[in-house]
C-alpha cells in the first residue's frame, strides 16, 4: 500500500476537518480510524444526548445541517452527519484500523497498526479531547458490589440496578445525567466540584451566539494568562433541548436531586465530601458574571439592538444540603457515575513529546518533534478549539504548518 505524505489518526470531526484542510493544500494523506467514522458518537454516548451547540454552531465547512439552525442535533445523528461529511469531501479513510505504535523513522514516522504499517513525513493526532474518561484514584476503594460507570458506558437509567445513584461531577455531563436519572425514579446525589454556570439563552439569543459575538470563542491560547488553568476549566452547565431551558444546580435541586460538595474520600461503601458547596457555587457565579459582563460590554460597544438583560440570569443559585458523609449501602445507593471529565492517553505514541501526565506537550498543536501535530484539544489555539466549528479553524492553521514542514524537509533531502 502506498505511503502518504501525512497520516491523520482519528476519524471524528477533528480528523475530517484536517483532511479537508490538507486536501485544500494539495497534500496527499490518509485517515486511520479504529471504528466507524464518528464512532464515539454512536457507541460512547447516552441515548438522550443532544449536542450542546445549535445546528448553526455545529457544522463543518462546506456541509451545513439540514433543518432548523437553532435546534440541537441528537448525538447519533451527528455521527451520521460525520459519515456524510467524509463522503462529501471524499476523505481518504481506512476504517477499522487501530494504531499500535507511532515512532520516529528517519526524517518521518512509522505508523504501525493491526492492518499493516505505513511511513509518513508528518502525523496529525486527531483523537480529540474526549478520549479516555477520567476516573480518580479513589474509585479503586469503592466497594465491589457498587456499580461504577463512566458517561461513555451509560446509555439509559434502565440499565442501572435498583436504588439510588451518586453522580460525581457537575459540569454539563454530570448535570444532564443527574436530571435524567432522577426523573426515572432513582434518587440522585450529586457531588459538586468546580463548575461554570451559564444560561441557555441570553439577551435574545443562544449563549454560544452571544459568546461568538463578543469574541470570547476566539480568545487565543497564546494570549491567555494561565493557559493550563484555562484548559482545566469545566464545560458550561448546558443542555441542548427544544425548550431552550437552562440547567443548573438550582433547577436540579428543585427536582429533588440532593447536592453535596466535592467528593473527598471513599472507604468501601462510605464516602465523604468536602463542605465546599457554597464556595464552589459562589466561584461559579463569579465566572458567570464575568462572562455576561463581557457579552454586555460587546453589545454596548457595537450598538447591537437586542433585548435587555434578564435579571434572572444574574441571580445567584441557592443551594442547600451539602452532606459531609454518606453510607451508600444504608442510603440504598448502588451506582456511582463518574462524570469527572476526560484525559488523553497515547500508549502507542513512542515519540518523546508526552508530559508526566501522559498528555501531549504542544504549542498550538505543534509538538517539539518535527512533523508531529495534534488537533482537537481543549483551548489548543483558541477557546473554540475543541468545539465542532473550532477544530476546523485550527485545522486550516495547522495545514499551513504541515505544508511548510513538508517543503522544508524536501529541500533538506534535495
Amino acid at each position: 500500500m502506498r505511503n502518504p505524505e501525512v497520516i491523520i489518526i482519528g476519524g471524528g470531526q477533528a480528523g475530517l476537518a484536517m483532511s479537508r484542510s490538507l486536501t485544500a493544500q494539495g497534500i496527499e494523506h490518509l485517515v486511520l480510524e479504529r471504528g466507524r467514522i464518528g464512532e464515539r458518537w454512536f457507541s460512547e454516548r447516552w441515548h438522550s444526548l443532544h449536542l450542546l451547540s445549535t445546528n448553526a454552531q455545529s457544522a463543518l465547512p462546506g456541509l451545513p445541517h439540514a433543518g432548523d439552525p437553532d435546534s440541537f442535533m441528537p448525538a447519533q445523528s451527528f455521527g451520521s452527519y460525520l459519515q456524510l461529511y467524509a463522503e462529501t469531501i471524499d476523505t481518504p479513510v481506512i476504517s477499522g484500523v487501530e494504531v499500535t505504535q507511532v515512532e520516529r523513522c528517519g526524517s518521518g514516522y512509522r505508523v504501525s497498526t493491526n492492518a499493516g504499517r505505513w511511513h509518513a513525513r508528518a502525523v496529525v493526532i486527531a483523537t480529540g479531547a474526549c478520549d479516555t474518561p477520567h476516573r480518580p484514584a479513589m474509585a479503586a476503594a469503592l466497594a465491589p458490589n457498587i456499580l461504577q460507570l463512566s458517561p461513555s458506558q451509560y446509555r439509559t437509567p434502565a440499565q442501572l440496578p435498583p436504588g439510588g445513584v451518586l453522580v460525581v461531577g457537575a459540569a454539563s455531563t454530570g448535570l444532564q445525567l443527574a436530571e435524567e436519572i432522577q426523573a426515572s425514579g432513582r434518587p440522585v446525589t450529586l457531588a459538586v466540584g468546580d463548575h461554570t454556570r451559564a444560561p441557555r439563552r441570553y439577551r435574545g439569543g443562544d449563549i454560544f451566539d452571544k459568546l461568538e459575538m463578543a469574541g470570547v470563542l476566539d480568545d487565543l491560547a497564546s494570549e491567555a494568562g494561565n493557559i493550563e488553568a484555562a484548559r482545566r476549566s469545566p464545560s458550561l452547565q448546558l443542555v441542548g433541548r427544544a425548550d431552550n431551558r437552562s440547567l443548573n444546580l438550582g433547577t436540579l435541586s428543585r427536582t429533588g436531586v440532593r447536592l453535596a460538595g466535592r467528593l473527598r474520600a471513599i472507604d468501601g461503601a462510605k464516602v465523604s465530601f468536602a463542605g465546599d458547596l457554597a464556595e464552589t457555587t459562589a466561584a461559579s457565579h463569579r465566572r458567570l458574571l464575568r462572562m455576561l459582563d463581557r457579552i454586555d460590554d460587546a453589545i454596548d460597544a457595537n450598538g447591537i439592538a437586542v433585548p435587555a438583560a434578564d435579571p434572572e440570569a444574574r441571580r445567584p443559585v441557592l443551594t442547600s444540603g451539602d452532606a459531609l458523609q454518606l453510607d451508600l449501602r444504608r442510603e440504598g445507593i448502588g451506582t456511582v457515575v463518574w462524570a469527572t471529565g476526560y484525559t488523553q492517553r497515547y500508549p502507542w505514541l513512542k515519540v518523546p513529546v508526552l508530559a508526566s501526565s501522559g498528555e501531549i506537550i504542544h504549542d498550538g498543536g505543534v509538538t517539539a518533534s518535527p512533523g508531529l501535530y495534534v488537533l482537537g484539544l481543549v483551548f489548543q489555539r483558541r477557546r473554540r478549539s475543541s468545539f465542532i466549528n473550532g477544530c476546523a479553524v485550527d485545522a486550516d492553521d495547522l495545514s499551513l504548518l504541515v505544508r511548510r514542514h513538508l517543503e522544508l524537509s524536501s529541500r533538506q533531502v534535495a
